[in-house]
């Protein structure tokens, strides 16, 4: 590319509003420019936007943002939340290890963003996080943020006019056919279900009905345009689970009761994860929110589908050198593919690692996590398939 007394342009269909723009400018297609972006980092793409009008109208195309979305789900990344003590969340990003090797290391990307204010951590969607915060000093209130690690950019949803403050969940969802961010939120009491849209010009929640009586949780994940979390239906731990799921599309809710012969509670170390396109519980074969050097065995349940809610079970018999490995305290992350599980410490550590548990080969890799010595001894969150997303908020 050459600089002319115009400055640096980009020549594309000539239209009213480009005209004077691309007056006396060099040629280059709008494909090849676009090619060349997608090749940036995505900070880097966040700067280019402030070029000029035309760049800013390129890289927030709709074409382009799914371009870099679908790259980004070629290469997905681990996400890191380390929480400390001024309810602050700092992100980090690492590579995500298909098949690692012994005495495996990546390092976590420094800083990516961080996020203040937080009571409460929900979770990730197609590159954008979700998290609990409270408003205000004497009458605090409880509103919901979306912000996205990898750009440093957030947004403060609308708060509901709810009695409810630390008892709303929030779930984050991504419709693929109507291309839409979808925030679902709902009252602990199980009365009050809120839904808003986002990328829309003025940001409101709007009720939907839900016919089914339930006590959400904190355990959730979206898959194919479906919002799928674990409930119960009272606040009693000892009542059966079910699992609610809500249709973006359609901001129709359903139910799976039948979870495989369930007829209690989940153990509290279960993870909703998206096995090759299916619904599947993953969990400890303990009854803690956490995975021990005790633990014998690792159980998954898939959702088979259909109208009987059929679900398949497998079990993972952890090998001895089990106990020689990991920490005393390790959470389920998820599940990459359909054979690796991923468990990270409670806790951060020095060093920081990861555990990629293959069901298939049965063995056990430790992968060193570097970059984040300095969060040691801190709250750590751990999130599978975490991909960069261009789209504004």
């Amino acid at each position: 590319m050459k600089r002319q007394k115009g400055g640096l342009t980009i020549s594309q269909r000539v239209t009213r509003s480009t005209t004077t723009l691309d007056r006396n400018s060099l040629t280059l297609p709008v494909e090849v420019v676009t090619e060349i972006f997608l090749r940036l980092p995505l900070k880097s793409i966040a700067i280019c936007r402030c070029v000029c009008k035309l760049w800013s109208s390129i890289l927030g195309s709709q074409d382009f943002t799914d371009s870099f979305l679908t790259k980004s789900c070629a290469r997905p990344r681990l996400l890191f939340g380390c929480t400390d003590f001024h309810r602050e969340i700092h992100f980090f990003s690492s590579s995500q290890l298909k098949h690692p090797k012994d005495n495996s290391h990546v390092v976590a990307t420094n800083h990516i963003a961080r996020s203040p204010g937080y009571c409460k951590l929900f979770g990730c969607t197609n590159g954008f996080f979700c998290y609990g915060a409270k408003q205000g000093r004497n009458k605090p209130v409880f509103v919901t943020v979306i912000c996205n690690p990898s750009t440093g950019q957030s947004l403060t949803l609308p708060r509901l006019n709810s009695k409810e403050f630390y008892g709303l969940e929030s779930y984050l969802g991504y419709d693929p056919i109507a291309k839409q961010f979808k925030v679902l939120c709902v009252c602990d009491d199980g009365k009050e279900h809120y839904v808003l849209t986002l990328g829309t010009k003025k940001l409101s929640w709007r009720a939907v009905e839900c016919c089914i009586p339930h006590y959400s949780s904190g355990k959730w994940i979206c898959i194919t345009g479906v919002l799928y979390y674990i409930a119960t239906e009272s606040r009693s731990s000892s009542v059966e689970s079910m699992v609610v799921c809500f249709d973006l599309r359609t901001e129709k809710f359903s139910s799976v009761k039948r979870l495989g012969g369930f007829n209690k509670a989940l153990p509290h170390s279960t993870t909703l994860i998206n096995y090759n396109g299916r619904l599947g519980l993953l969990m400890s074969s303990e009854h803690s929110s956490y995975v021990s050097r005790a633990c014998k065995s690792l159980k998954l349940w898939v959702l088979r589908g259909g109208s009987e809610h059929e679900w398949s079970k497998r079990v993972y018999v952890l090998p001895p050198l089990w106990k020689d490995v990991v920490s005393e305290y390790m959470r389920i992350a998820g599940m990459v593919g359909t054979h690796e599980i991923v468990l990270s410490p409670y806790y951060q550590q020095v060093p920081s690692y990861v555990i990629y548990y293959n069901v298939k080969s049965k063995t056990i890799r430790e992968v060193g996590i570097q970059g984040m010595e300095a969060f040691k001894g801190k709250r750590l969150n751990t999130y599978l398939n975490y991909v960069g997303n261009v789209k504004f908020l």
